[in-house]
């Protein structure tokens, strides 16, 4: 089986993790404050802060930037849930714009469009399937605005815009470190940012609003991150390049078999390095269940993410959205597994597999 995703762990976690399991702290701890900096540094922010999840990093990360109740936050409605539930944790509302049907992220006319036609409080954007949203019109936008400007990079370890990491753009930057990401910790997030504020109230709210041993100025939240996870993260980090690396080599492959198809295949712009989390392409809606059973059948792994936009979840049961594009990729996408465990041999294989269908 060709499975659509594989976290990679070895021997050198293993060591790591015995070494956290050993010197008796594995909770919160130096373990954790090594991997705070070393992920920081690669991203190139001044802070980072560690988390529980991805959800938790992005929840932390609007208490940091001050939003809550009655703010309105504009964001994509093509994402997994945790983008917008954030907002609504803090007791704020998300705002949905269009994506740019090309590369499935927040489109910058869309944004400012929808903007301009409804007062917004903070930006989300999220760099969905590791290709970087355009930034510098994002930062922009946001500046004219004189709104925060957050990057849900839970998909984007070790993608660039314009020569530089995700996670160096926004006035916050949240990751996930799931299983299936492109590094992991087991379970775990990440918040970085340049600003010493945001990075200070985002600690103490993960940390129970916690000042010192037994004083807690705010009430917070457990959303620490674990000297374990942390201890199979700095491993993780250090592979990372080469994960990536391997990701963009199996896209590429793959892009190469499946050019004689009428699929829409995954788009790189100019300014943007793409980190290949998912590896997604389109195909016709009509087409898309037969084509998933005709993989399914030859122990191919697939993956439709996201199968419905947010707007359309019971839980956000009558929010209105004019998102056309994003709903019907929806319809149309489907992801093939490109992550590093995946042979040359696998890649030809799911080429001719889904040629094969498609002819």
């Amino acid at each position: 089986m060709t499975a659509i995703a594989q976290p990679i762990l070895g021997a050198e976690e293993i060591e790591r993790v015995s070494d956290v399991i050993n010197s008796g702290t594995i909770a919160d701890g130096p373990e954790v404050r090594d991997f705070e900096d070393e992920f920081a540094a690669y991203c190139g922010a001044a802070h980072g802060v560690a988390t529980s999840n991805g959800t938790t990093a992005l929840h932390a990360a609007l208490v940091g930037l001050g939003i809550g109740p009655g703010d309105r936050v504009l964001t994509t409605p093509f994402s997994f849930i945790a983008t917008a539930n954030a907002i609504r944790l803090v007791g704020a509302e998300p705002v949905f714009a269009d994506i740019d049907p090309a590369t499935y992220n927040l489109d910058p006319e869309a944004v400012r469009t929808t903007a301009a036609e409804t007062d917004i409080d903070a930006i989300i954007v999220v760099h969905l399937y590791g290709l970087p949203a355009e930034m510098g019109a994002f930062a922009d936008l946001a500046a004219d605005l004189d709104v925060p400007l957050v990057e849900d990079a839970a998909q984007a370890h070790g993608a660039t815009y314009d020569g530089a990491p995700v996670g160096s753009f926004g006035d916050a930057a949240c990751f996930s470190f799931y299983p299936t990401k492109n590094m992991t910790t087991g379970e775990g997030g990440i918040v970085l940012t340049d600003r010493s504020g945001v990075a200070e109230r985002v600690r103490q709210f993960i940390d129970h609003g916690r000042t010192g041993t037994y004083e807690h100025a705010t009430v917070g939240h457990n959303f620490r991150m674990t000297s374990l996870a942390a201890a199979i993260g700095r491993v993780q980090l250090e592979r990372l390049p080469g994960f990536i690396e391997q990701r963009r080599a199996n896209a590429t492959r793959l892009s190469a078999g499946l050019s004689d198809t009428a699929l829409a295949l995954p788009v790189e712009p100019s300014a943007t390095k793409h980190a290949f989390h998912q590896y997604t392409v389109r195909v016709h809606s009509d087409d898309r269940g037969q084509l998933v059973d005709h993989l399914a059948d030859r122990d191919i792994g697939w993956g439709v993410y996201y199968p419905s936009c947010i707007h359309q979840q019971p839980a956000y049961d009558g929010t209105v959205a004019d998102v056309p594009h994003a709903e019907q990729a929806a319809r149309e996408v489907l992801s093939l597994p490109v992550h590093p465990s995946v042979s040359n041999e696998e890649i030809d294989r799911i080429a001719s597999v889904v040629t094969q269908y498609l002819t």
